[in-house]
């Protein structure tokens, strides 16, 4: 997969340095390490898991000190294992244990997504189904989550509001209805913007289909055997995605139904951060 650009990324990192060096720096490395000391630091991975966020520790490094040597052993993507060495960074010590902080929590996070996100997409082999993110991300960092969730080999959901219409049961009820929703939906769009509409009962759905106007249906909070139903009434007419408390051990059997999407928001709101360590 191909690396952001630094560019993008580098505001967020910046923005972290800062919070974490407050109004006088790190008093406490300036204080006990003396002037040109050089060390080789090295990021170890203390369980297994999904790398995610090597770049952006990389990044938080050199931001730092543009002097520091970083080197990255295991890239944003890839499995690792318990006690294995991600990245060396080499340089003034002093530097390195400025940024450490901001490098670990970056990437603990970050590889916990992935990690969390390789665990449902194995729970989908020998299927059509694709795992996606959704909106609930932490505020500020959907950018480095959602690019977590592919790291992890999934998929992302719209990035934004504007990136897609998206109706749900809220508009639904404020428009007047399925009809109406999509009929104005239809009247707004672009002919580069696909809209897609929730439905939590089979006759939603079956209204959906007569009206027309829709590139896709979310599945919302459906048993499994109405799921089933619900994809063999599609009959492919338009992407299916599954969503509403999808949980690990549920994922198997939603995607045997035969959808084409499923969408998980505990990849972003609940992943546990990947124990990660900085050893001199």
């Amino acid at each position: 997969m191909t690396p952001l650009p630094d560019l993008i990324l580098e505001p967020l990192v910046r923005a972290a340095l800062i919070e974490d060096l407050g109004t006088y720096g790190d008093v406490t490395t300036r204080a006990v390490i003396p002037a040109g000391i050089r060390y080789t630091a090295r990021l170890n991975a203390r369980a297994a898991g999904r790398v995610s966020g090597m770049q952006i520790a990389a990044l938080a490094f050199r931001l730092v000190d543009p002097a520091l040597a970083v080197t990255t052993k295991v890239p944003d993507g890839a499995a690792c294992a318990a006690g294995e060495v991600l990245m060396e960074i080499a340089g003034d010590a002093a530097s390195i244990l400025t940024g450490e902080r901001v490098a670990l929590n970056f990437a603990g996070r970050l590889s916990g997504i992935a990690s969390q996100t390789a665990d449902f997409v194995a729970e989908t082999r020998g299927t059509r189904a694709r795992i996606t993110c959704t909106r609930k991300t932490t505020p500020g960092l959907r950018l480095v989550e959602k690019q977590a969730v592919l790291h992890g080999g999934g998929f992302n959901h719209r990035f934004s509001l504007s990136d897609a219409i998206l109706i749900k049961d809220n508009h639904i009820a404020a428009a007047g209805g399925i009809a109406p929703a999509l009929t104005a939906a239809k009247a707004s769009a672009s002919h580069m913007m696909r809209v897609e509409i929730e439905v939590d009962r089979l006759d939603q759905l079956a209204e959906v289909l007569e009206v027309g106007g829709a590139d896709a249906v979310l599945l919302d909070n459906m048993e499994t055997a109405t799921l089933t139903e619900a994809v063999r009434m599609v009959a492919g007419r338009l992407i299916t995605e599954a969503s509403g408390n999808m949980a690990l051990g549920r994922i198997a059997e939603v995607a045997a139904t035969g959808v084409d999407y499923i969408s998980v928001g505990a990849l972003t709101h609940s992943a546990r951060t990947l124990d990660l360590g900085l050893d001199f």
